[in-house]
């Protein structure tokens, strides 16, 4: 791996600087945000910035000098972070969920390497979709042992052996040794402002693991082929790899993972609801501000403004309820995360699990349903082009198309009536 250039990183302390730095930077990113997106500019610029302000160290456990901050905070600073711009708060998705498989498959070993690397502002991107596959056990991409020991690990700064406790590399074939991994992902988003790609993979037996690869390395390819009618500048395209040789320490087995209780799936969840609830809450916003500046009243409410009429005054109302429904089922969910996370069992993960789907739901609703009445409120002039005030429901529309809320709706019924757990993976 090429050294990637050095970065200022700020260190951020804890939960109250992190959601402070989140607000500013949601503040920054919004300015532009309609142009970056009509131009489809990608925000490198403003990727740096968010890697500078110490973000994406914030889930780094203490000991290994992070914020630790809660589910609550992470959260939040999700939304903040949505509600500038829906396409830069999905880019760090996937940083945080491969940080978080760190924090529970890593080795020591491990943790120590990339851990350092997030708190030096390196990014996680993501190769986990495939095309033509129904589901994550279909996962076509392999992990092949080099038994000769070819390539093994210089590794970009190897930092120990996958053998160590709790880290044994892809089926603990090979040992020290290295892998090649060989594959077709799609929708990865992320990927092209990576420092470090991780890819979901199938060893030998099978299991599934994820393999942190450089950006860089020989064999990897990201295409900018994303086209997406929203969330235009997230570059989600394809990743190629061909014989890609991946040092043992750098795989970690991703499938012990759903062996027992779980919040792999809620946290990812999680803030995938988070960024449907800032789209709505920023939809909310531009329409409150358009209607008060820009809007016409009906000649036949006999107001002065439109901010007056009393029709209006209702539907704002109902909107903003629909936005308060989605952060507070926001919060609810983020808080049962904390509490299962304190306290892990079969119980208490499937009740995070329930908490966040509920907020899932009620958050695409709402971000899909307030980003279309910004029209019907704000009136014919909203529609031009020249204002691109259809981003947010382009976002909107496309981000809720990630996983079907209906299956969440599903599992809630089953638990309410019969105490069913939600099943065990990425996606609850």
């Amino acid at each position: 791996m090429t050294a990637a250039p050095a970065r200022t990183v700020r260190t951020v302390a804890d939960d109250v600087e992190a959601l402070a730095l989140a607000r500013e930077l949601a503040d920054e990113f919004r300015a532009e945000a309609a142009e970056r997106d009509r131009e489809r500019r990608l925000p490198r610029a403003e990727l740096d910035r968010l890697s500078a302000s110490g973000l994406l160290g914030v889930t780094v456990p203490r000991a290994h000098g992070g914020a630790d901050v809660s589910a609550r905070t992470l959260a939040e600073i999700f939304r903040l972070l949505a509600t500038g711009d829906a396409s830069l708060a999905q880019i760090p998705q996937s940083h945080f969920v491969y940080v978080n498989v760190l924090r529970r498959q890593g080795s020591p070993a491990q943790r120590e390497f990339f851990f350092g690397e997030v708190l030096a502002g390196r990014r996680f991107g993501n190769a986990q979709s495939e095309a033509g596959t129904k589901h994550v056990q279909d996962i076509r991409t392999r992990l092949t042992p080099l038994r000769d020991g070819a390539g093994a690990a210089d590794g970009a700064g190897a930092a120990g052996a996958a053998g160590d406790a709790g880290g044994a590399g892809a089926g603990d074939a090979g040992g020290t040794g290295s892998y090649l991994l060989s594959g077709e992902k799609h929708y990865s988003t992320g990927a092209l402002f990576a420092d470090w790609i991780p890819v979901l993979a199938r060893a030998e037996d099978e299991a599934l693991h994820v393999a942190y690869v450089p950006r860089d390395a020989p064999g990897v390819t990201v295409l900018d082929d994303w086209d997406g009618m929203g969330q235009r500048t997230t570059a989600s395209g394809t990743v190629r790899l061909a014989d890609v040789v991946v040092p043992a320490d750098r795989v970690v087995p991703h499938h012990l993972t759903f062996q027992g209780p779980q919040l792999h799936g809620a946290v990812a969840q999680l803030l995938h609801a988070a960024i449907d609830a800032g789209i709505a809450s920023g939809a909310l916003a531009e329409a409150v501000a358009f209607v008060r500046t820009k809007s016409r009243p009906w000649f036949e409410s006999g107001y002065e403004t439109a901010a007056e009429d009393p029709l209006l005054i209702q539907r704002f109302g109902e909107l903003a309820l629909r936005v308060r429904a989605a952060e507070a089922l926001l919060n609810a969910a983020a808080d049962a995360v904390d509490a299962a996370s304190a306290d892990l069992t079969d119980d208490s993960a499937a009740e995070a699990s329930i908490a966040v789907a509920a907020a899932k739901v009620q958050a695409a609703e709402a971000a899909v349903g307030t980003s279309s009445a910004l029209f019907e409120v704000a009136g014919t002039r909203a529609a031009l082009d020249s204002l691109n005030l259809n981003r947010h429901w382009r976002d909107a529309r496309t981000h809720t198309l990630h996983d079907p809320v209906r299956w969440k709706v599903q599992h809630i019924g089953r638990y309410v009536l019969s105490g069913t757990r939600p099943p065990r993976h990425g996606l609850l």
